[in-house]
């Protein structure tokens, strides 16, 4: 096994951040390219309710929530490299099931199995990661990797329309499976084992549940983790229902692909901008005064559903400005919550991502179904999600925003002692 020192020699930080990056693509890609696309495969698999397509999402999210408690484990025993290879070659697997599958319960079904294979690209870039880094240089670098990531959901919508406008919408699973071919050759040559000897952790369900009760009795982990997957709860109840909203709401579905790259520029911006002022500034003060901001601009959107709810310039203009706010929030609460456990950080990355996502996709899917024809429920749905989030890290600073701890409270090296 190739010690941490060693992999920095053997792959530049620039192409592992690249690298990183585009694992974590993979996913995005499997969720985006695809609602264009939601019409045909409703009218396709026979789905009546358009609502219920909104399940193609909803399943993957909650495969990779619970596929999150699997791979860091494993990771944490077998090494990064030789799990993620798995996880993404069945993925690819699971994608060429789906672009076959005859019915809508058989797609649930793959969906599901799908995610629960891709959730490794998740869990273990984070690992990566923090197997290199820790602190405010671990944000800075899972900021470029998110402004990277956040290319895809930029061009994904229109990549699905440009299959839809020359083959069916199964070919979309098509290419998702060869993209994740392409990335594990690429994983394969190229990236060194970063799981440190001293680090390797047998599989023991008591030193598991060591690992995860730390993670829920140690304060600013279990705020800072749910908080993020509260806010990301709103963002996956837009996601949901962004196609429905562009074509019921504004009449507008040729714009879909436009508009929906207008917001998701928001996100990449943040991320890009988090970037280059975390080190300066801090992860927590970055992070409270977007999530402030959040929540100003959810009230905002709430008056603007109920005065001025056909306005789509208005619509783009207020989510723009919190998708990027979920960009600022989502990678630093990630980088605040994983800080204390560096030498438990797949189990402790693992836990987080499941709690994460499983919250987030319960609350997207649940934001998600109450499209009514309306952007209400989405905008109802920004504001309760902010300020949950807030009260959270209310609790977590025992009430005292924008701080810059000089450490944190540390983890022991081994969660079984």
């Amino acid at each position: 096994m190739t010690s941490p020192a060693s992999a920095k020699k053997s792959i530049g930080p620039r192409e592992l951040t690249i690298m990183m990056a585009s694992l974590m693509a993979l996913n995005a890609l499997a969720i985006d390219a695809m609602l264009p696309a939601f019409p045909a495969m409703a009218q396709g698999l026979k789905v009546s309710d358009p609502n219920q397509i909104q399940h193609v999402i909803s399943v993957f999210l909650a495969g990779t929530g619970i596929g999150a408690l699997i791979y860091g484990p494993l990771s944490d025993r077998y090494g990064r490299k030789p799990i993620l290879l798995i996880a993404i070659i069945g993925s690819a697997i699971f994608s060429l099931a789906c672009s076959i599958t005859p019915d809508f319960e058989m797609m649930i079904a793959m969906r599901f199995a799908h995610g629960l294979l891709a959730a490794a690209m998740g869990v273990l870039v984070i690992s990566v990661i923090r197997d290199q880094f820790e602190g405010d240089a671990m944000a800075r670098r899972m900021s470029t990797i998110f402004l990277i990531f956040m290319i895809v959901p930029i061009i994904a919508p229109t990549i699905g329309q440009m299959v839809l406008l020359f083959a069916g919408w199964r070919v979309i699973f098509d290419l998702m499976a060869f993209m994740a071919v392409a990335a594990a050759i690429w994983v394969y040559l190229r990236l060194p084992e970063t799981l440190a000897p001293e680090n390797v952790i047998p599989i023991e369900p008591h030193a598991l549940a060591k690992a995860w009760k730390a993670v829920v009795l140690h304060r600013n982990a279990a705020g800072y983790m749910i908080g993020a997957g509260i806010v990301q709860g709103a963002l996956f109840g837009y996601l949901n229902s962004s196609q429905q909203m562009f074509d019921k709401v504004f009449h507008a579905a040729d714009f879909f692909t436009i508009g929906f790259a207008i917001i998701a520029i928001g996100i990449a911006a943040s991320n890009f901008t988090n970037a280059r002022i975390v080190e300066r500034f801090g992860a927590r003060r970055v992070s409270h005064t977007a999530l402030l901001t959040f929540i100003t601009l959810g009230a905002l959107q709430l008056l603007a559903a109920q005065f001025a709810p056909k306005s789509m310039p208005l619509f783009l203009v207020l989510l723009t400005g919190n998708m990027a706010m979920v960009g600022f929030i989502g990678s630093n609460f990630s980088s605040i919550a994983m800080t204390p456990f560096g030498h438990v950080a797949g189990a402790a990355s693992s836990f987080q991502t499941f709690v994460r996502t499983a919250l987030a996709a319960s609350l997207g899917a649940i934001i998600g179904q109450q499209f009514d024809g309306s952007v209400f429920p989405v905008a109802l749905g920004f504001l309760c999600c902010g300020l949950a989030a807030l009260i959270l890290v209310l609790w977590c600073e025992k009430g005292k925003l924008f701080t810059r701890p000089g450490t944190t409270q540390p983890i022991p090296a081994n969660p079984r002692s």
